[in-house]
């Protein structure tokens, strides 16, 4: 991927699911840093840490899962609802709108229009700092799905790959 990048073949390189120590690992081995690394982030996983570390190495945060694929009744928080009912929004504008605030992608997916339209709506409000706050004190640091540095989930997703 260096040699591509050096030869203008392609434009940025980037990782996926790297938690710091690998990334790090990755940035002393290598020439080029990754410009994006997307990762689980969301109201109730919100990486301050992480992104404080990519940050600081100028690596972009990229959120999959943003609405957590609708884990822990997200769009029934009471939390986020307030903050949406105040700003006359949906819980998922107020999430999208978190994230941006906070400076990192967040690539919604959705299949239907009125949703693709609703998630571009979101550039004419602003959280305040007690909104933050409050979406803040949701984070419980652990995944909603599964933790990538257990060795047997690794293993096991290797294996589903893996030609029977």
């Amino acid at each position: 991927m260096e040699e591509l990048y050096r030869e203008g073949r392609i434009r940025a390189i980037g990782v996926s699911n790297f938690y710091p120590d690998r990334l790090m690992d990755l940035i002393v081995h290598n020439n080029v840093v990754p410009t994006v690394n997307p990762i689980e982030c969301h109201p109730f996983h919100q990486q301050i840490e992480t992104q404080a570390f990519l940050e600081e190495h100028r690596v972009q945060l990229e959120a999959w899962g943003p609405f957590a694929e609708g884990r822990n009744n997200i769009f029934q928080n009471d939390v986020l609802r307030t903050i949406a009912e105040k700003h006359r929004k949906t819980v998922a504008q107020v999430i999208l709108r978190w994230l941006i605030q906070r400076r990192i992608v967040a690539l919604p997916k959705s299949v239907r229009r009125e949703r693709i339209e609703e998630n571009f709506n979101v550039f004419d409000f602003d959280l305040s700092p007690e909104d933050i706050a409050a979406i803040a004190a949701l984070d419980t640091k652990t995944s909603a799905f599964f933790d990538h540095r257990d060795p047997a989930v690794v293993k096991r997703l290797g294996e589903l790959k893996r030609p029977t």
